[in-house]
Formats: C-alpha cells, sequence, structure tokens
C-alpha cells in the first residue's frame, strides 16, 4: 500500500510537471498533424462556448470513446475522467453510485438531453441504465452548479446527449462477444430528408456475469452468478421549420433485469417462502423512459429561445424467486416520476450575452413503500451575464429556487478568467448551492428523519488553463463547504462536510498518438459534535487516483491502453460496526480497433489485462480479466 500511494504521489508530480513543460514549449503544442476544429460546450453555461473560452472545469466524452469502450459499461467509462471516482455493488451490472469531486451520489445531477433522471428517493440516477450505444456525447461540469442548475448540483453534472440525425443517409450495425457470456448487438439508421432529420437505434447487452458479493461473512453472500440483459431502443428527430425556428423530439427507453446477491423480509418485503441467502434468487429491474420536445426560435438577431419540455420515469423494482422452482417470492418498488417545462431566453448584447430562464420541475414518488409525503413541486427563476473581453471572460449567475416543501432558496455563482498568455489562463470561481433531502433521507421506515433540513454550502476553485493545438492541460483547486451535511450511510444531519481536493489533466495529440492524463487528490470529510463521528473521511473515496490513457494510430490500425490507480478508501464493516479499508490498486485495459476496409471495423479489447481483484464497496466483487471482440458495419 505505501508503495502505491508512493507511485501516485510520484505521477502526481509528473503530471504537475508536464503542465508546466507543456504550456512553456512551443514546440511541444505544435506536433499535431491537422488542426482541431472549435469545440464547443453547453452545460458550463447552458449557452454554446467555445472550449477555450469555458472558464468551468469541465470534459467532453466523444462519440469515438464510446465506440472504443467495447464491454465497459457507462458507470466505467465515467470514473476514467477527471473528479470522478465510482462505487459498485459487483459484477457487470449493479447498483452503482458516481462520485464527483467526493460530493455523494446524491449530490450530483444527471440530464438526458436538458432534461433531469434519476431516483427521487435514493437521490442518484440508475447509471447501470444507460447505454452507450444510445449516446452521442457527455459533457462533465465539475464543481457547485445549483446556480445554474438548481438543487443538488453540489459536486457538479453529468448532460447526456442522445444520437443526432446524420446527413443523407447513415446506416450502422455491430455484434460482439466476450467473457462470462458477454454478447452485445445495436444498430441504427440515421439521416435527413430535407428539413426533417431523424436517428433510430436499438441495441442489446446482456452476459453471465460473475457473484456480486465476495465476502462470505455477508448476510447475502450467494457464490453463484449475476448475470445481466439490458435492451434500449432511441430515436430523435428534427425540423427545421424555417431559418428562424426549429423543432427536435427525443426519446430514450432503457430495459435492464440484473441479478444480485439478497433475500427479502427487510422493512420493504415480507419473506413467504423463507429464502435464504443461497435459496434466492434477487433480480434488479431497473427502467428509464425519457421523452424530451425542444422548440429553438431565433426571434430577433440578438434574441434566441429556447422551450424544453420533457418527462422521465425512473422504475426501480427488486423481485425474489426461489431457486428450485422459479416460484415468486416478494418484491419491492421505487418509482419516480419528472416533469420539467424550461424557457430559455438568450440576448446576445456584442459579445456578451444575458440569459433569463424559467423552469418549472415536479417529481412524485410510487412505491410499495408508504411514504409520508410523495411529491414535491420546484419552481425557478435564473438570471445570468456572459461578459466575453479579449483577454478575460466572466459569467455571474442569480437564481432562485422554490421548493414546495422548504420554501425559496436563492443561489448565486461568480466566475472569471484571464488569459496571461498564449493559451495560458487564470481561471476562478465562488458560489453557492443546496440540496433538499431525498424522500428515503425524510420519510423511509425505520431510517428516514422529517426534521432534516436542506444542505447548504460554498464553494471555491482556482486553476490555470492551457489550450493551444492539439495541447489541453488544466490545474484546479476546489474547496467546498457544506452545512448541515447529511451522512448517507447513516442519514445522520452533521454540522459540516468538506470537499477539497487537486485536479490535474493533460490531453496532447502529438503526431499519430494522443495521450491523456489526470491526477486527482480528493480528501472529503465530515465534522460532527460526536467524537466518535468527527473529522471523517467519507466512505468510498480514494484520496489519490491516476488516470492514463494512450492511443496511437497505424494507418487502418490504432492500439490503445488506459491506466487507473488508485489508493486505499474507507467502508463500512460488513459485519458489524465501524469501518474497514479496501486496498489500493490498479487496473491496465488495452485493446486495438482495425479498419478492414471502408464500411468494416474491428475491436478487440482486454479489460483488467493484470487480473487485479479488488473492490469499490466493501465486500462487493470487481469483474477480473475479460476479454472482448467485436464487428462494426456503418454506411
Amino acid at each position: 500500500m505505501f508503495l502505491l500511494m508512493k507511485t501516485c504521489v510520484s505521477h502526481a508530480r509528473s503530471a504537475a510537471l508536464l503542465l508546466v513543460a507543456a504550456a512553456a514549449s512551443p514546440a511541444f503544442s505544435q506536433t499535431a498533424s491537422s488542426p482541431q476544429l472549435r469545440e464547443t460546450v453547453i452545460t458550463a453555461s447552458r449557452v454554446v462556448t467555445p472550449v477555450t473560452d469555458v472558464i468551468a472545469d469541465v470534459s467532453i466524452i466523444d462519440r469515438e470513446t464510446l465506440e472504443r469502450a467495447g464491454q465497459s459499461s457507462l458507470r466505467d467509462i465515467l470514473a476514467l475522467q477527471p473528479g470522478v471516482q465510482m462505487g459498485s455493488n459487483g459484477s457487470y451490472r449493479s447498483n452503482s453510485s458516481i462520485f464527483l469531486r467526493g460530493a455523494s451520489n446524491s449530490q450530483t445531477i444527471v440530464l438526458i438531453d436538458g432534461v433531469r433522471v434519476g431516483s427521487a428517493t435514493s437521490g442518484g440516477a440508475s447509471f447501470e441504465s444507460l447505454p452507450l450505444a444510445r449516446i452521442e456525447r457527455i459533457e462533465i461540469l465539475r464543481g457547485a452548479a445549483s446556480a445554474l442548475y438548481g438543487p443538488d448540483a453540489v459536486g457538479g453534472v453529468i448532460q447526456i446527449f442522445t444520437r443526432e440525425p446524420a446527413d443523407g443517409l447513415a446506416l450502422s450495425a455491430s455484434a460482439g462477444f466476450g467473457s462470462a457470456g458477454q454478447r452485445q448487438v445495436d444498430a441504427s439508421v440515421r439521416g435527413s430528408i430535407g428539413a426533417i432529420g431523424y436517428s433510430l437505434g436499438v441495441s442489446r447487452e446482456k452476459a453471465r456475469g460473475i457473484s456480486s458479493v465476495v465476502n462470505p461473512a455477508s448476510t447475502s453472500f450467494n457464490p453463484d452468478a449475476d448475470g445481466f440483459t439490458s435492451t434500449s431502443v432511441d430515436a430523435k428527430f428534427t425540423a427545421k421549420i424555417n431559418r428562424e425556428h426549429a423543432l427536435t423530439f427525443s426519446l430514450l427507453q432503457s430495459e435492464t433485469e440484473y441479478q444480485f446477491d439478497g433475500v427479502p423480509g427487510t422493512t420493504l418485503q415480507t419473506n413467504p417462502l423463507s429464502l435464504t441467502r443461497l435459496t434466492s434468487d434477487a433480480r434488479a429491474k431497473p427502467k428509464l423512459s425519457n421523452a424530451t420536445f425542444k422548440w429553438d426560435a431565433q426571434w430577433m438577431p440578438n434574441w434566441k429561445s429556447t422551450v424544453t419540455a420533457g418527462t422521465s420515469d425512473e422504475e426501480s423494482v427488486s423481485e425474489y424467486y426461489r431457486v428450485s422452482d422459479g416460484r415468486f417470492g416478494g418484491s419491492s418498488q421505487f418509482d419516480t416520476k419528472r416533469n420539467q417545462l424550461t424557457w430559455q431566453n438568450d440576448f446576445t448584447l456584442g459579445k456578451d450575452v444575458l440569459s433569463v430562464l424559467f423552469e418549472d420541475r415536479s417529481e412524485a414518488v410510487e412505491s410499495s413503500t408508504n411514504y409520508t409525503i410523495k411529491q414535491r413541486d420546484v419552481r425557478s427563476a435564473l438570471v445570468s451575464y456572459a461578459l466575453n473581453r479579449e483577454r478575460w471572460n466572466a459569467l455571474a449567475v442569480i437564481r432562485n429556487d422554490k421548493n414546495s416543501q422548504f420554501g425559496n432558496f436563492n443561489n448565486w455563482a461568480l466566475s472569471a478568467g484571464y488569459r496571461l498568455m498564449g493559451g495560458l489562463r487564470a481561471v476562478g470561481s465562488v458560489g453557492t448551492s443546496f440540496q433538499a433531502p431525498t424522500f428515503n433521507q425524510l420519510y423511509f421506515p425505520g431510517f428516514g428523519n422529517p426534521a432534516l433540513v436542506p444542505q447548504r454550502n460554498r464553494a471555491t476553485e482556482v486553476g490555470l488553463k492551457y489550450q493551444k493545438g492539439n495541447v489541453a492541460l488544466g490545474a484546479v483547486a476546489y474547496h467546498n463547504d457544506i452545512q448541515g451535511f447529511i451522512i448517507p450511510s447513516t442519514n445522520v444531519q452533521s454540522s459540516l462536510a468538506v470537499l477539497r481536493g487537486v485536479t490535474l489533466s493533460a490531453d496532447v495529440q502529438s503526431g499519430a498518438t494522443s495521450y491523456s492524463l489526470s491526477y486527482d487528490y480528493a480528501d472529503p470529510r465530515s465534522y460532527s459534535s460526536v467524537p466518535a463521528s468527527n473529522d471523517l473521511r467519507l466512505v468510498r473515496i480514494a484520496q489519490n487516483v491516476l488516470n492514463a490513457r494512450i492511443t496511437h494510430r497505424m494507418g487502418d490500425v490504432s492500439v490503445f491502453g488506459e491506466l487507473k490507480l488508485s489508493s486505499n478508501r474507507e467502508d463500512a464493516k460488513v459485519v458489524g460496526v465501524g469501518r474497514d479499508t479496501l486496498p489500493g490498486y490498479s487496473v491496465l485495459n488495452t485493446g486495438v480497433t482495425w479498419k478492414v476496409q471502408k464500411n468494416v471495423s474491428l475491436l478487440a479489447r482486454i479489460n483488467n489485462l493484470t487480473n487485479t481483484r479488488y473492490m469499490l464497496a466493501n465486500g462487493f466483487s470487481m469483474p477480473g480479466r475479460n476479454l472482448f471482440a467485436s464487428v462494426s458495419w456503418a454506411m
């Protein structure tokens, strides 16, 4: 463990030296084989912004990265990004959590095409239900963003964009297979006819899996394999009415069924068949349905408005069967239905942009558990001003959210960037955010506490960014004080939590080779007046994480490697009171893609090449070495 920590610190120093060296060396930044297009980002400020002008700490996952993912899931792809860590309850698909800058899973907002998704009971989104094949692009905004996106954006925002129509006609299909019975198939048709664009796709995945629980001391331990199946469909239609008006309708539906180790008999279910951990076949059946309608209107040369109406339905069902005869032995259900209506107006004032937004969102819970209150509404108003000058830019945001349960909350944010020289900029921000307790935290039987109040926090960050040619470098330090932090595992409202850390990142394209490197130091802690609970590191968060990726193209062949180094983390004991320390680990993935001919490509990928055994949640497994190969056709 000491050697691993020493390695992480050593790599952190190397990353810092790389940032300085690259920014100081003009020759290094000019090695790209071709000039890059000016990439843009939406999530950072809610308006389209060139990535070179973005102040916030943002990452982009493009379609090429998703196509190279093979058997990796969305949670695995996100966990390779700067500032992102993951918790997983085992096997290839399972209940998963994403920790952005050390914040808990419920403190990150997930959007699909601008519409919020996720459970109002647990507070998190079902990352295991979102299919990579149906995603065009992902943007990750790190840092407190309640001023821009409302309650719960304490750690940041993850926005997922579904597949877009193509010019002309584009057909594609792929099929793959791998270890533990992994199978993947998908197909899509995208195109346009005159002013009408369309994208239709379907995908299916399955695997025999591995045992999700590895600790025999666990009351749910069962050594059987826990497999999964997942089917997803998406559709998007666009209509360009005229030069000033455009309509977009998008739909995503995903149904997943995965096995886990567990028995009924908690406060959620009775156990009429007296199932035990060895006689129970437990199956989770998360389902996500998301529909969005968007109307973009250019009313005047300097006035654009966007109306977004959307609905999301996230179902979480657990069912239990007897292994011997398949007899049904109980179930639980937690559903969240959301409706959202947003009207955003952007006024261009020279190079500046004034935005005014109004939003109405409702969320309702339908469950086999009787919650005292089952619905809440949030009405919001936002004003932001993006100021752009030759050497510096700034973004000021003020927002009011009226929560039907907790009243009015005002949040604000101020960020600025200044060009020091060339592509080097200094950036900084300060702002506030808040998070209302989830329905589980308030009303779940035997766990909830109706006396809980919203968490309030103030966040600051400072950093350096360098972007020139095909070199992008970043160094960000952040500090976030959360007053009245609700500890997820105990549901106790502590006096304070402090999320602090540093992120270093580098993305370089040098000829036919691209490099990506990030190092994260995270030290999130909670503080309480109770001595035994004071100054505790938040569970399942490693202090040191290094991610590295290299890709090299040789004509029609591309080889790549991905490396993750992580220090240890703490988690609650499987049996008894207190904490265990989960050891640090290293995971190496590698693969190759080959464009056999114009329309046919092959992918071969090995995840966890060294067959490392590790845990991201105490007692739960993670896949060992696993192989995957696929063939793709497109025209």
